[in-house]
This record gives C-alpha cells, sequence and structure tokens, in this order.
C-alpha cells in the first residue's frame, strides 16, 4: 500500500471548500443525479428505485436483507422504496416459503418489461455527461477505492 502524500500547510489553505474532498463528491453525486431525473422520470422511477431495479434485474426474487446489502441501505430507507415500487406494479413483496421472516422481493411481468425501456439509460448518461466510458470507469473504480477506505472495517 503507498503512503498518503504529505500535506503543505504552509501553502495549501485545508479548508478551503474547494479543496475539500466531501464537497467535490456531494456536487458531483447531486449532477449527475439531476442527469438522471428527465431519464427516469418518464419510467416513473427515482434514482433510488432506479438502483432497487438493477438490483433485481440482477436476480430476482431477492431478500429486502439482500437488496439493502446490496444497495448499502437500511431496511427503515428501504421499505417505503418497496412499496411505492410495489404500488407502481413492477415488484411483489411476499413472504419466503421457506422463512416467513424474510420478505422477498419478486419482478412481476411489468418489471421485467420495463427493463428493455431502462437498457438504453447507461448510454444516455455517457452522452449527457460528455466523458468517455475509459474516463467514466477509472472513476467508477477510484470511488470505488474511495467508499471501501471509508467503510468500517
Amino acid at each position: 500500500m503507498t503512503q498518503p502524500a504529505a500535506i503543505d500547510t504552509e501553502t495549501e489553505n485545508l479548508l478551503a471548500l474547494e479543496n475539500q474532498v466531501c464537497f467535490a463528491l456531494a456536487v458531483a453525486s447531486r449532477s449527475v443525479l439531476a442527469l438522471y431525473r428527465p431519464i427516469l422520470e418518464p419510467l416513473g422511477l427515482t434514482h433510488p428505485q432506479y438502483l432497487v431495479m438493477l438490483a433485481l434485474w440482477e436476480h430476482s426474487p431477492r431478500s429486502v436483507k439482500e437488496i439493502g446489502a446490496a444497495l448499502q441501505l437500511e431496511p427503515a430507507t428501504l421499505s417505503p422504496l418497496l412499496k411505492r415500487l410495489e404500488a407502481t406494479g413492477y415488484i411483489r413483496r411476499e413472504r419466503s416459503t421457506v422463512d416467513e421472516r424474510v420478505l422477498d422481493i419478486t419482478l412481476t411481468d411489468a418489471g421485467h418489461r420495463l427493463r428493455d425501456r431502462a437498457e438504453s439509460i447507461p448510454t444516455k448518461i455517457v452522452s449527457e455527461l460528455g466523458m468517455s466510458v475509459d474516463e467514466l470507469t477509472r472513476m467508477r473504480e477510484t470511488l470505488h477505492a474511495v467508499i471501501a477506505a471509508a467503510s468500517p472495517a
């Protein structure tokens, strides 16, 4: 593992807004999510709901606990998202037949069909950002490293 570079406190203003990683991440996040809004709106999805659907398109059925782990969301945050997705007809929430304490989330036929409409989303976002796929891949890898570094062991 490489050693972090020392910060020159003589020439760097450590409290300057533009020097804050948290500020850059917050603004980048808001800006990118704003690009998703008009693309997801015709599908009847918010960005958090889109993330749930992505998890379910990878594997369905999944338990609430599995979805929460995949999205790094608490059940209290996830539950209202799932209720709204069920109301739209994209998912079904059912008690597991193996363990009734477990709530399984399954895609409906409408949820499966929605995937076809959603396949163009990544391409649209890449186009909106005006960045190359290689740049975005490197950024995603860097962000995963930041997430890992900031996450508790």
